[in-house]
C-alpha cells in the first residue's frame, strides 16, 4: 500500500498526478456538486419573478439569501467537524437529505415568512464542498500526493459546480416561460435534482474511514449561534428602525461580545468547533480572511446583479431591461468565466504557486467589480466585467477550501475546509444584508419597475454594492502577501 509522504520529503519525487487517478477519486462527488450548481443557478434569473409573485420589493429579495448565508453560517463548521467526529460521508448524507427537504417546502410556499424559513434551510448544501474536498484530501493521501491531488480534484468538483449553475441558469430562465409563469411547478425542477441527489451519496460516495474521536463542542456551537443571530437582528433592525434605533446598536454589541465569549470559550476546550490556534497561524488567517472578504463578492452580490438586469431603462434611467431568459444568459456566460478560472487553477498554481494564484484570482475580482462604476450601460460591458470578475472567482472557489485544507492538520481536514465555507458564508451574509439597505435607499427614492409600482432600486444603491465588492476584493489580493511563500503548497502535517 502506498504511503503518505514524509514531512521532509520533495514533493516534486512523489509519483505524478494523472487526471484519470483524480476523476476516479472524485467519482459520485462531481454529481453531488452538479446539484448544487443548479440550486446557486437555477433561482437567479427568477428572482423578480419571485419577488413579483410574493409581492415584496426587489431589495426585500436580498433577505432570502441574508437568511439562507445565516443557517449556512451556522450549519457548515459544525457539520464540517462532526464530519472529523463521525465521517464526513455520514455529515454529507445528513445535508443532502436536509436540502431536499427545504427544496420541496419552497416549492409549496405561499407567503414570504414560509419561503424565507424553506430558502433559510436550503443553504445546508453550503457544507458539501467543504467535505467533499476532505473525503478527497483523505484518500489523496493514502496515494502519497495530497497537495497536488486535492488542488486537481478541487477544480474538476468546482468545474461540475459551474455546469450545475449554468445548466440550471438557463433551464430557470427558460422553463418559467415553459411553465406559462406557474412559480411553483418551475421551481420543483430544482427539489427532483437534490432528492436525487441523497440517492448519489447513499449509495456512491466511499466513506474516507478517517475519524479523529474528538467530542462535540455543543456549548460552543450555541454561543456561535447566538452571537451571529443576534448580529443579524442587529442588521435587520438597522434596515427596519434606522441607524437611530438603540435596539440596532444594542444588538450589534451584545452580537459582538458573545462571539468574544465563544472564542474564550474555544480556546478551553481540548475539541473545539474552531480551533483558533490553527486559525490564527500565519498560513491560515489570511486565506480565510480572502475566504470571508471573497463571499461579500460571489455570494452578496447574486441577487443584485439580476435585479439591476431586469430593471427597464426606458423607465429608470438605467438598467438592461431583460427578461429572466435574458439574465440567464448573463448568469451562464458569468458562470462560464467560473469555470474558466476553476479549471485554471491548478494550473496556474503548478506554474506560480498557490499563493499567487490566490493574489491574481482576487485582483481579477477586484478589477471586474470596480469596472462597474464607469462601466454598466450595455449588455456588452455587463459582460465583459463579469467575465474579469468570473475568472478570478471560480479560481478563489477552487483554490481557498484546498488551501484550508493544505494549511491544516490531518485531523482537522474537515474543520479547514468547513470554515473556509462558514466564513465566507458569514462574508455573504453580512453583505446582503448590508446591500439590501444600498439598495432599498429611501422610499421617495425608489423608482418605477414600468407597472405604476415603485419596486426598482435606485441607481446609488448598485454603485455602492459594486464599490464594496471590488473593494474587498482588493484588500484580499494585499492580505494574501502575508502568507510565507511555500506553505500552501503540498505540505503534511503530522
Amino acid at each position: 500500500m502506498d504511503t503518505p509522504l514524509s514531512a521532509n520529503e520533495d514533493p516534486a519525487q512523489a509519483q505524478p498526478v494523472r487526471w484519470s487517478a483524480v476523476a476516479g477519486i472524485v467519482g459520485f462527488l462531481a454529481i453531488v456538486e452538479l446539484t448544487s450548481g443548479i440550486l446557486q443557478g437555477y433561482y437567479t434569473p427568477l428572482m423578480t419573478d419571485i419577488a413579483r409573485h410574493l409581492g415584496i420589493h426587489d431589495a426585500d429579495v436580498n433577505w432570502f439569501e441574508a437568511a439562507q448565508l445565516m443557517v449556512s453560517a451556522l450549519a457548515v463548521p459544525l457539520l464540517a467537524s462532526l464530519g472529523d467526529i463521525f465521517g464526513h460521508k455520514k455529515m454529507l448524507l445528513l445535508s443532502a437529505v436536509v436540502t431536499a427537504i427545504a427544496s420541496w417546502a419552497v416549492v409549496f410556499s405561499g407567503s414570504f415568512t414560509t419561503f424565507l424559513i424553506a430558502w433559510a434551510f436550503q443553504g445546508f448544501y453550503a457544507v458539501w464542498l467543504p467535505l467533499e474536498i476532505a473525503i478527497v484530501f483523505s484518500r489523496a493521501r493514502k496515494l502519497g500526493v495530497p497537495g497536488p491531488m486535492t488542488r486537481r480534484a478541487a477544480g474538476l468538483l468546482v468545474g461540475a459546480l459551474e455546469f450545475g449553475v449554468i445548466g440550471g441558469a438557463l433551464a430557470g430562465g427558460a422553463l418559467i416561460g415553459v411553465f406559462d409563469g406557474n412559480i411553483a411547478l418551475t421551481m420543483a425542477i430544482p427539489a427532483v435534482a437534490t432528492t436525487a441527489c441523497i440517492f448519489a451519496v447513499a449509495f456512491g460516495v466511499p466513506d474516507d474511514g478517517d475519524r479523529n474521536g474528538a467530542k462535540i463542542d455543543s456549548g460552543g456551537f450555541a454561543y456561535l449561534a447566538i452571537g451571529l443571530l443576534l448580529l443579524t437582528s442587529g442588521l435587520s433592525f438597522l434596515r427596519i428602525n434606522g441607524p437611530s434605533s438603540p435596539l440596532v446598536w444594542a444588538c450589534l454589541v451584545l452580537g459582538l461580545v458573545v462571539l468574544y465569549v465563544f472564542y474564550r470559550h474555544e480556546n478551553k476546550q481540548d475539541d473545539p468547533l474552531i480551533d483558533f490556534t490553527v486559525l490564527f497561524a500565519r498560513s491560515m488567517w489570511p486565506v480565510q480572511l480572502t475566504a470571508g472578504l471573497f463571499g461579500v463578492s460571489v455570494l452578496g452580490a447574486q441577487i443584485p446583479m439580476s435585479t439591476f438586469a431586469r430593471t427597464d431603462p426606458g423607465v429608470n434611467g438605467y438598467g438592461l431591461g431583460l427578461s429572466a431568459s435574458g439574465v440567464s444568459v448573463i448568469i451562464g456566460a458569468y458562470v462560464l468565466a467560473l469555470l474558466i478560472g476553476a479549471l485554471l487553477f491548478p494550473v496556474a498554481a503548478r506554474w506560480a504557486g498557490t499563493r499567487m494564484t490566490l493574489v491574481a484570482a482576487s485582483a481579477l475580482v477586484g478589477i471586474g467589480y470596480l469596472l462597474f462604476l464607469p462601466l454598466h450601460d450595455s449588455l456588452a460591458q455587463v459582460l465583459a466585467n463579469m467575465m474579469i470578475a468570473g475568472i478570478g472567482s471560480g479560481a478563489l472557489v477552487a483554490a481557498l477550501p484546498a488551501a484550508g485544507v493544505a494549511a491544516a492538520p490531518f485531523n482537522r481536514t474537515g474543520m479547514a475546509t468547513g470554515l473556509t465555507n462558514a466564513i465566507k458564508t458569514v462574508g455573504g451574509s453580512f453583505a446582503s444584508a448590508i446591500f439590501g439597505l444600498a439598495l432599498i435607499g429611501q422610499v421617495a427614492g425608489a423608482v418605477s419597475d414600468g407597472a405604476g409600482e415603485n419596486f426598482a432600486a435606485p441607481l446609488a444603491g448598485y454603485m455602492i454594492v459594486w464599490a464594496i465588492c471590488g473593494g474587498t476584493a482588493t484588500v484580499c489580493a494585499l492580505a494574501l502577501f502575508a502568507v510565507p511563500r511555500d506553505a500552501l503548497e503540498d505540505v503534511h502535517h503530522a
